[in-house]
């Protein structure tokens, strides 16, 4: 037995809610171990889409506590690809799902593998009446047996960590001028976060230039600043700097993804206005008021 033991696990999957699948894996770590909290991220990553997992859990891992995070978007699920755990932070969490890319930026931005392991021990997994549920009868039993003390080492065999798969992490880049970007998220309010941060448009004066080039529809061109809040877009289309550092284009109080028929993949092209509107003080009208 290890002497370490975990009282909370964090859950993200692409399970979605209608369907019993997260209450059985929950179910399953209920009855094995009961003393367990189990916080759910998210369960309503698009089916099979394994980098808006990985992304997911990368927007969350620097505020899950320490413990378990069973992260399963698993579209390989009873193939050859490996069921594995990540022990991070010497010892204070293990990150565990398939070895498919979805854990590898979670992993990296917790410090870095210590150690992995390949969950093939059966004597830690439930009877498999089949092998398209492993978040039940693989996932769901490790992370529980974790959390009651059960060694890393004796969930199965040792891998070298760097053996692991990558994950595939999109990264902008210059291309005559412009910073081409990608939309790597749209949340349920409609905004559509970028892989740039603010540092890397700083350059490009108070006023941009962001051509939007979605996959489906006409490529369109709107002027756009980069502001801290939602409220001072004003009217249009802006770009916020997000809860989670990074920019995103946003409308205030609607959709950027609908205005803009923008979705997670899209390519942004973003250059400096070259006509950005003037700074205008108005025109100050006398007004007299009268009963």
């Amino acid at each position: 037995m290890n002497a370490t033991r975990y009282d909370t696990i964090s859950f993200l999957s692409d399970y979605g809610t209608r369907d019993e699948f997260v209450g059985i894996v929950k179910s399953v770590i209920a009855d094995l171990a009961p003393h367990v909290r189990v916080i759910d991220l998210t369960h309503e990553i698009a089916p099979f889409d394994v980098r808006a997992g990985s992304l997911a859990l990368a927007r969350c891992i620097s505020y899950v506590p320490n413990g378990i995070v069973l992260a399963v978007v698993d579209p390989g699920v009873g193939t050859a690809r490996r069921p594995i755990a990540v022990s991070v932070g010497g010892g204070r969490g293990v990150l565990i799902g398939p070895d498919n890319g979805l854990l590898s930026m979670g992993v990296a931005l917790a410090g870095g593998a210590d150690t992995a392991v390949v969950l093939n021990n059966a004597e830690y997994h439930l009877a498999a009446p089949g092998a398209t549920f492993a978040g039940r009868d693989i996932f769901a039993p490790a992370a529980a047996h974790l959390c009651n003390g059960v060694a890393l080492s004796d969930l199965g065999e040792h891998v070298d960590p760097a053996l692991l798969l990558p994950g595939v992490v999109p990264l902008s880049r210059t291309e005559n001028g412009a910073l081409v970007a990608e939309v790597t998220w749209v949340d349920r309010y409609g905004n559509c976060q970028l892989n740039v941060g603010p540092d890397e448009v700083a350059g490009f004066g108070e006023h941009l230039n962001v051509e939007i080039a979605p996959v489906t529809g006409e490529r369109v061109v709107r002027s756009m600043r980069v502001v801290r809040a939602f409220a001072e877009i004003g009217g249009g289309v802006g770009l916020v700097v997000d809860s989670f550092g990074m920019l995103a284009v946003c409308v205030d109080r609607g959709s950027a993804a609908a205005e803009l028929s923008l979705a997670a993949g899209d390519s942004v092209h973003i250059t400096a206005s070259p006509d950005a509107p003037s700074s205008s003080k108005g025109v100050t009208t006398p007004v007299t008021l009268r009963r």
